[in-house]
């Protein structure tokens, strides 16, 4: 072969090597392990740890009136730190009562300590197991956070789930936890259809009760379960002093926001700790300048 003929396969190889790189999907970036908060992206058949740039800072401080809440769940957190045995926690209850805000806080004040949080939407959780071999050989202790979780009717992501938590043959690491919220304390539907479903029809399922079971199952895995309820007025309108305070309110206009605060719940029909966060925010804008 001669040094021209050789030169030209080289440059064919190249050409159809580049046709090939354009059909395969690009390598997944290095995560940045410096960041203390990750999202898992995914495009197209590629997935990643983005690190999180602009985390939402709030201290367990902030969090009024969920003091056992915030006692357990910062118990179990600092469990897991000492590499102690610690439990997945499920958060249950009233919208905008502190749930996912309690996750934050426990980032917020243990990311020194190497607490490391990785938020995963509903739909990627069957990379759970990806996730779970990433990290598994880091130094850090990693909290996987799945905010506002349940599922409906036919959905099969529930299972990867259910595997993490308990039941696969293959362990979720000792530098893994999962912390989860929820409207719905059984993450997933249950229909008055089910309980009547022990009437046996010749097109009926043999065991029905077992139906129910599965769908119990799921939110039994956690060991932890924190419910939140609805705040009493007087505990609302203490969250909503406390916000406009750190917003650097002066008292007086503090005293003077009581029938606002108390007017804006009922337009939404909620009196939450994001209510009175989202009415401090309202009130110290237009009163601060005057």
């Amino acid at each position: 072969m001669t040094n021209h003929d050789f030169t030209t396969l080289i440059a064919r190889a190249e050409r159809v090597l580049g046709q090939l790189e354009a059909w395969l999907p690009p390598a997944p970036p290095t995560p940045d392990w410096n960041a203390t908060a990750f999202r898992w992206r995914k495009k197209g058949n590629t997935a990643w740890l983005e690190a999180v740039k602009h985390i939402s800072a709030i201290t367990p401080d902030d969090l009024k009136h969920i003091d056992r809440q915030k006692n357990i769940i910062e118990r179990n957190t600092l469990h897991f730190l000492a590499k102690k045995p610690a439990n997945n926690v499920l958060m249950t209850g009233a919208r905008g009562t502190g749930k996912s805000s309690l996750v934050k806080a426990m980032l917020d004040k243990y990311a020194s300590q190497g607490l490391r949080l990785i938020e995963v939407d509903k739909s990627d959780l069957g990379d759970l197991a990806d996730i779970v071999d990433l990290v598994a050989q880091r130094p850090e202790r990693f909290i996987i956070f799945c905010d506002d979780l349940s599922f409906e009717e036919g959905e099969a992501s529930y299972k990867a789930l259910k595997s993490i938590l308990d039941g696969s043959i293959s362990s979720a690491g000792d530098n893994v936890l999962v912390y989860a919220t929820s409207n719905r304390r059984h993450l997933m539907p249950e229909y008055m259809s089910e309980n009547l479903a022990a009437k046996h029809q010749s097109d009926g399922e043999v065991h029905p009760g077992e139906t129910v079971e599965e769908k119990i199952s799921l939110s039994e895995r956690f060991g932890l379960w924190l419910s939140f309820y609805p705040f009493r007025q007087d505990d609302y309108l203490d969250i909503v002093y406390h916000w406009l305070r750190e917003l650097g309110c002066p008292e007086e206009h503090i005293l003077a926001s009581r029938t606002e605060a108390l007017q804006w719940t009922l337009e939404r029909g909620s009196r939450s700790g994001r209510v009175a966060r989202h009415f401090a925010r309202d009130w110290a804008a237009r009163h601060m300048d005057q």
